[in-house]
């Protein structure tokens, strides 16, 4: 999803009085649309929209389900809510929009001086980069699992056909916030989906029953995000059909985890070995090659993606499965 550029704040939609309010200095150079993309699944998310000068995101809360609407004007990072939940989403905002993610040991000169220049190069194109934490396991688990052994094409898909189905619509929706906005459903309501659904949805049986499966102690994964990124992902390891892929996949949104890094991911390692030496490598290969910067793993990761590298694909693309007629 591409965020337009900041507008000053005069030229923002008018929206009235929201529920929840508030505001912080933007970091010099920060990118709101940077920041905010992992937790997007595609642009067809239906959890988030565009905003002339942002994000509106729609999740629940422990207070309930809330519309959050997150903005970069005039140096201004603002966050307005509308919702039960209202109060309880903008309170999760700084971290949200990275501004709790410290970089400060990352960008220190002797350390920078370390790492590889396109590494460095990317870092200084990108100063204010922040790593984003929502706190919100549930939310951040279900598409995961989804994305399990499949394409990024399928699982999309399948998570917009089920949160249109059985989620609900965002608050204010088509009045304050865009219309089409939803919530996701809740752990009870991912569990209320019954198996023909998950089968439309193209999900097979292994991946619906690691999502039931999980969330049959929904309360014990939020507590989650209170405990450190490694005991969160050494807690979700212990549940059988979720692994280390899986694990670091939600730590990286949920903890903002400077250090977790995807092994098993489909092309990961041969990105991360074509771009530190120029060969495509294996799991392996790309744990020793980023072990030098162990507690900055996901930081290398990122500054990778963002300095323009791309890997040659060789061989077949993953196919494309459609499970719902078979």
């Amino acid at each position: 999803m591409t965020l337009a550029d900041p507008l000053p704040r005069a030229a923002l939609p008018a929206l009235g009085t929201a529920d929840a309010d508030g505001s912080w200095p933007a970091p010099d150079h920060y990118s709101l649309a940077a920041t905010c993309f992992p937790l997007q699944r595609g642009d067809g998310d239906p959890c988030f929209a565009p905003h002339p000068a942002g994000l509106w995101a729609a999740f629940r809360t422990p207070d309930g389900p809330a519309s959050l609407l997150l903005t970069h004007a005039a140096g201004t990072l603002r966050a307005r809510a509308w919702g039960d939940g209202a109060a309880s989403a903008v309170a999760s905002a700084p971290a949200l929009l990275g501004l709790t993610d410290d970089w400060s040991a990352f960008d220190d000169e002797a350390y920078l001086a370390r790492l590889p220049r396109l590494v460095r190069e990317a870092r200084r194109r990108n100063p204010a980069l922040r790593l984003p934490a929502t706190g919100r396991v549930v939310d951040a688990l279900v598409p995961t699992v989804l994305e399990q052994k499949v394409t990024t094409l399928e699982a999309r898909r399948a998570y917009r056909y089920l949160v249109r189905r059985h989620g609900s619509q965002a608050p204010g929706a088509g009045t304050v916030a865009p219309a089409g906005l939803m919530v996701a459903p809740s752990a009870e309501g991912w569990q209320r989906i019954p198996s023909w659904e998950w089968h439309r949805a193209g999900v097979g049986p292994q991946r619906s029953d690691t999502v039931m499966r999980a969330l049959r102690s929904a309360a014990g994964l939020e507590r989650l995000a209170s405990r450190t990124a490694q005991e969160a992902a050494a807690a979700l390891q212990s549940i059988p059909g979720i692994g280390i892929w899986t694990a670091a996949e939600v730590t990286q949104r949920t903890h903002a985890d400077p250090d977790s890094i995807s092994v098993g991911d489909y092309h990961l390692a041969h990105f991360v070995g074509y771009a530190l030496t120029g060969e495509r490598t294996d799991d392996a290969g790309m744990l020793r090659l980023l072990a030098p910067w162990r507690g900055h793993r996901q930081r290398i990761v990122r500054m990778l993606y963002l300095s323009g590298v791309r890997a040659p694909r060789y061989g077949a693309r993953m196919t494309v499965q459609d499970h719902r007629f078979h």
